[in-house]
């Protein structure tokens, strides 16, 4: 199986060198047509890699689908491993959107300019995968050792999802981040961005850089009064930490809702890398309009309710419905998803016909 975890691991970062190298190897802002269509490639994939799924599980390449899965006690099948596994996606991906509202406020507490967003979500990105391995490791052990954490995790789901109904969503503060307090008294910080460096030195050439193409550079006095040679943290390394910390707590809160569904690690750490490889390219195709959907924050949290219900009703729903009873999952997640999209398009529609 390490062959096949490799292989995945190997694609992952080939079409991250792609998008970097060879579409975004030069800085420019991503125009909402750009993010629409590196949206459709990056949710294309995700989906088709169904059909991978369903083969491998199927012939049991690489001796997948030759455990019981850890959730249900049921070895995977080509069928099952599909169901699951586009489940899981399904409800990553929806609940990375919740991932936008706070990017959002994090930009805009740090003033990070448009031509250097993408950089910050790319390098966040990387981490944010790099820490929900880490997490979907550990997660796993836990559930195949003892199986009772699933029902902590249902508890935790249902308190995440009450709080997303009662509470407002808190605006990001760029001084209130213990992070970001601790790398304010490990380096010195710019008081400006240079470029879309994240660290500089002081003295070093070509120090100072523009932050619009063509515009005049404009000196940072903090690092000028420096001694030759200090290494400073950028805002921008900053927003980049900032967005990390904000990923790790979604990720406690989202990880636990996969493996409601699975508790095979190949479908759930593929599942949430699909979801966060689309999140960059999704934050610029919806930032411009995610605060209209008003009630999408809702409808996530249904989302989590419902598979919190599903975690702690598994052996019944079973029973009742046989073992393909995630696709019923699956219809249910899309029926809330798009009853929360369609009631927020309806309300700002009445709201501009009243003004």
């Amino acid at each position: 199986m390490i062959w096949m975890w490799l292989g995945f691991i190997a694609f992952v970062l080939l079409m991250l060198a792609v998008d970097l190298g060879v579409f975004h190897r030069k800085t420019h802002v991503i125009t909402t047509k750009e993010a629409l269509a590196w949206s459709a490639v990056w949710i294309a994939m995700g989906s088709a890699f169904t059909v991978l799924v369903y083969f491998a599980y199927t012939h049991q390449w690489f001796g997948l689908g030759t455990m019981p899965d850890p959730v249900d006690g049921l070895l995977n099948d080509g069928s099952t491993a599909a169901e699951k596994y586009l489940t899981g996606y399904v409800v990553e991906k929806s609940l990375s959107i919740d991932n936008i509202f706070v990017i959002a406020m994090v930009f805009t507490a740090f003033a990070v300019p448009p031509l250097y967003q993408h950089r910050v979500l790319v390098w966040g990105i990387v981490g944010a995968l790099l820490l929900r391995g880490a997490l979907i490791a550990l997660g796993a052990k836990l559930i195949a050792e003892f199986h009772w954490v699933l029902y902590l995790f249902a508890g935790f789901l249902i308190v995440t999802a009450t709080k997303m109904l009662l509470l407002e969503p808190e605006h990001a503060d760029r001084n209130e981040n213990v992070v970001v307090r601790l790398t304010r008294r490990l380096f010195p910080v710019s008081s400006r961005f240079h470029g879309e460096h994240f660290m500089v030195r002081a003295g070093a050439a070509a120090s100072y850089e523009s932050e619009v193409p063509g515009a005049p550079a404009m000196p940072d006095e903090v690092v000028e009064r420096a001694r030759p040679g200090t290494l400073f943290v950028t805002p921008l390394a900053l927003a980049l930490v900032t967005v990390e910390t904000t990923d790790l707590i979604f990720a406690v809160d989202s990880i636990p809702a996969i493996f409601a569904i699975t508790g095979d690690p190949f479908l759930v750490f593929t599942g949430n890398v699909f979801a966060m490889l689309g999140l960059r390219s999704l934050y610029f195709a919806l930032a411009g309009v995610v605060q209209k959907l008003r009630y999408l924050k809702t409808a996530l949290a249904l989302v989590l309710m419902v598979v919190a219900v599903k975690m702690l009703l598994a052996e019944w729903l079973k029973l009742a419905l046989g073992k393909h009873f995630n696709l019923y999952l699956l219809f249910v997640v899309f029926t809330i998803l798009a009853l929360g999209v369609a009631g927020s398009l309806m309300a700002e529609r009445r709201d501009s016909s009243r003004r």
